[in-house]
């Protein structure tokens, strides 16, 4: 089965042929901007898809519309409102109809499925009278989700100003069984909570995962040999290994930006430092060093820098280092302590979890530790993973007493609190890179 990539999706431009004949992109004029307290979503139309099978026309828009509602920059309008039931993506639209509807970005949609499935796409700005995007795709037929998905992604694109997230997954714990004791495995489902798959079988408990920069590597603490080892597993293989012989415990790990090294945590002697090894193997590079826990670590998208949460200076604050070690800064500073610092994929923020009054807080702050912001509060939130389009943050909340936790997501201005439906409990998610 071929899937279906962004490099070989086709992407129509001016010069795209029939699709955009006759027609002009329109200036940035239809633009979504975030800011102040009165943000409003903005309204958009979405008809079902013209298909010779309607129903699947129909459940292609409706993922598009779920997806563009669910990121709380867009209002989808109830298709049956609309002044036409289903997109002719071939038509110029009636502008003054849907002006009239109080219309002002609309999107028309066409999809077929037979020995692959074929989809195009164009974005309307009614009061300008222009097209803003036009795009095709081509792809084998059970990889329909992933169309409506990228289609998704460059309406938000074209309207949003950024590159979306939603042709992405989530990795994550499932967590099932009687609380006391708990059955943890590795899940990994669409951003939306659909095509769940478990990747281990609970045997020995999992967690933490994080993805490799392409997506198909996972690293996680895996409780296999007793005490936690961190451990990599291929998910288009299956194959699972454990990453090096290193201490008593080894855990929080993470990838480097190019995916060639795994950062992570060791526990030796009563102290907890922080290595760094290659996947290929090799001797592990220790970074800290002393009788502190220093654990979490996160590279800056550009390798140079690592943050990562210690107690040195007696609660867990967060610090900065160079990748290759040395030169540790705090850079936290409120009351209270810090954890699970995640740096951002545009390396303008950090995520973190702050523990304070006896509540934990989602917050965010700038690379050099100014500008704090919670997003979030409750008895129990943590373990922030980041979009790859640096705009939403997941995370997982558990509500105490005898239910489980769950995955839940809040974008960087602290709006659009949303829970991601999961088919058990859910911890330690971790988002991957758009797909490839």
């Amino acid at each position: 089965m071929t899937l279906l990539t962004r490099r070989n999706a086709l992407k129509l431009g001016l010069a795209g042929g029939a699709l955009l004949a006759g027609s002009s992109l329109a200036m940035a004029q239809l633009r979504i901007v975030v800011e102040g307290a009165n943000f409003q979503p903005l309204p958009i139309a979405i008809p079902d898809f013209a298909s010779s099978d309607p129903a699947f026309g129909r459940e292609i828009a409706e993922i598009v519309r779920n997806n563009l509602r669910r990121s709380g920059l867009f209002l989808p309008l109830d298709p049956a409102s609309l002044p036409v039931q289903m997109g002719d993506v071939d038509a110029t639209p009636d502008f003054p109809t849907w002006r009239t509807a109080n219309v002002d970005a609309l999107v028309m949609g066409g999809v077929e499925r037979g020995a692959q499935i074929s989809s195009s796409v164009r974005v309307w700005d009614t009061q300008q009278a222009a097209q803003v995007v036009g795009k095709s795709y081509n792809t084998d037929a059970n990889s329909s989700r992933r169309v409506a998905h990228i289609i998704s992604d460059a309406i938000y694109e074209s309207l949003a100003g950024s590159t979306g997230y939603f042709d992405t997954r989530v990795i994550y714990v499932a967590e099932s069984g009687p609380k006391a004791n708990r059955v943890r495995r590795l899940a990994i489902m669409d951003q939306d909570g659909a095509n769940v798959q478990y990747l281990t079988d609970g045997a020995s408990m999992a967690l933490t995962p994080r993805f490799s920069p392409d997506g198909d590597m996972v690293t996680y603490m895996n409780f296999a040999d007793g005490n936690p080892q961190v451990y990599l597993l291929q998910l288009s293989t299956g194959r699972q290994q454990r990453l090096t012989d290193v201490g008593a415990m080894t855990f929080a790990p993470r990838f480097s930006p190019d995916g060639s090294t795994v950062a992570f945590s060791v526990e030796q002697a009563g102290a907890t430092n922080i290595y760094t090894t290659s996947i290929n193997g090799g001797q592990p590079l220790q970074l800290t060093s002393g009788a502190a826990i220093d654990t979490g670590p996160s590279y800056s998208p550009d390798g140079s820098r690592i943050v990562f949460e210690s107690d040195r200076g007696g609660a867990p604050q967060i610090y900065m280092m160079r990748a290759g070690g040395g030169n540790a800064q705090r850079i936290s500073f409120g009351q209270g302590s810090y954890s699970t610092p995640v740096w951002s994929p545009k390396g303008d923020l950090i995520a973190f979890t702050r523990q304070s009054g006896g509540q934990f807080n989602i917050g965010i702050m700038n690379a050099d530790g100014s500008g704090e912001r919670m997003l979030y509060s409750s008895f129990h939130a943590e373990g922030p993973t980041w979009a790859p389009n640096g705009r939403v943050i997941m995370f997982f909340q558990d509500p105490g007493g005898n239910d489980g936790p769950k995955l839940m997501s809040v974008d960087i201005w602290g709006r659009n609190l949303l829970t991601i439906p999961t088919e058990s409990y859910a911890s330690d998610p971790a988002w991957s890179d758009l797909r490839r």
